[in-house]
């Protein structure tokens, strides 16, 4: 057993590593929440968070889980007995379900494999048979956290057109900000769900929403009980950068810094290294003689790989938590672990936030050689195989 003579090496879809600028940010001295500082602070943040999901949009945020940015997003636009039509794409889709349900809602789920996204012909049909108009809202998850499978929006988006059905699209992207190309207002989305301690590089603690016009106008009639998570009072002492309650203040610093990294280092370049990692990741996992969770792109409508985490599937009877804690105690790295469906038959590797080619070659240079510990049957050589996507020089 190796000793832990250095940082412990978080790898997990989340939280994620936060960067040194962003931890000295949030060190900075406690500020009045109801000063001229404090209300500069919020309005760049509002804008470099709309520069992030490419909106003109509205903005909120809350000291909250990504679970709290969920319930805001359903009980500010939906009264109870509402119907929302969601698809089963992995674990975190079925949790927004039991959220969904627990607040009196009815949600009508498309069942999935749990290796494929969303099927927009399906939800096109499903919304073409909804003649009353009885479902209110999709919500939809665009990168599913528990399986590395991403779901096209943009033809979520579609379907819903072309079903000529009024329905709110809901979106998640709380591993997806930050880390992959998302466009709010290009893509017709009218709620975005999104979080801070995954792409956007900070510890866990804020939960936000981005609201279209239609979504503030489905507001005015919505009845479900709300008062922590009510839009219209965060909105109006938003405008002039202050929050109807104690905000997070330092976390608020933080995001300041997170974000201007992000348009400093430029969003197409953010997303084009979360691919190659992504890249360079798979072409390992299958060099080892394993199978990636997600189906390859082309074998299920809707579907892609995901660039923040690649969920590798066990061979045979073998446990990925046993192999999760071989890696952890030899190497002090954390692997994210398979939930629900998926538990102890998948382990999942992060490659999102702060994120650089050396902590991959690291990372999968650990996870073959825990695969080894472990005594995993798996070929040699994906670190290997990781480096010549990385360098474009295959066979040399």
């Amino acid at each position: 057993m190796s000793v832990a003579s250095s940082r412990h090496f978080l790898q997990i879809p989340g939280p994620t590593n936060v960067p040194d600028r962003v931890l000295h940010a949030i060190a900075n001295p406690t500020i009045d929440h109801r000063g001229p500082d404090f209300a500069d602070l919020a309005l760049e943040v509002f804008d470099k968070l709309r520069a992030v999901a490419r909106t003109s949009a509205d903005v909120v945020l809350y000291p909250s889980s990504g679970t709290g940015a969920w319930e805001a997003a359903l009980v500010n636009t939906l009264s109870p007995g509402d119907a929302v039509l969601m698809y089963e794409t992995g674990h975190f889709a079925e949790q927004w379900s039991e959220l969904a349900s627990s607040l009196g809602l009815r949600p009508e789920t498309i069942p999935g494999d749990w290796r494929s996204g969303v099927d927009p012909a399906a939800v096109e049909q499903r919304l073409r048979a909804d003649t009353e108009h009885r479902i209110k809202a999709v919500a939809v998850v665009h990168n599913e956290t528990s399986t590395g499978v991403v779901s096209d929006i943009p033809a979520v988006r579609a379907a819903i057109d072309a079903a000529g059905h009024p329905a709110l699209l809901l979106v998640d992207t709380i591993s997806s900000l930050g880390s992959m190309d998302y466009r709010h207002d290009e893509w017709g989305v009218d709620v975005t769900i999104s979080c801070s301690q995954k792409g956007l590089m900070l510890p866990p603690g804020i939960g936000l929403n981005v609201i279209s016009a239609k979504a503030l106008l489905a507001a005015q009639s919505a009845r479900l009980t709300k008062s922590y998570w009510d839009w219209q009072p965060l909105l109006t002492a938003g405008k002039q950068g202050y929050f109807r309650y104690t905000p997070p203040t330092n976390m608020l610093f933080g995001l300041r810094e997170a974000l201007s990294m992000l348009l400093e280092e430029g969003l197409d370049e953010v997303y084009a290294r979360h691919d190659r990692h992504a890249a360079a990741t798979r072409a390992a996992v299958r060099a080892w003689g394993l199978e990636i969770l997600c189906r390859a792109p082309g074998t299920a409508p809707g579907t892609d790989y995901s660039s923040v985490l690649t969920a590798v599937l066990m061979p045979g009877e073998h446990d990925a938590d046993h192999l999760r804690q071989v890696i952890l105690e030899h190497f002090d790295t954390s692997l994210g672990a398979g939930l629900s469906k998926v538990a102890k038959k998948v382990f999942r590797i992060g490659h999102l936030g702060a994120f650089n080619d050396a902590t991959l070659l690291g990372t999968l240079g650990v996870v073959e050689a825990g695969l080894r510990l472990a005594d995993v049957p798996h070929r040699p050589g994906g670190v290997t195989a990781a480096i010549a996507e990385l360098t474009g020089r295959s066979g040399e």
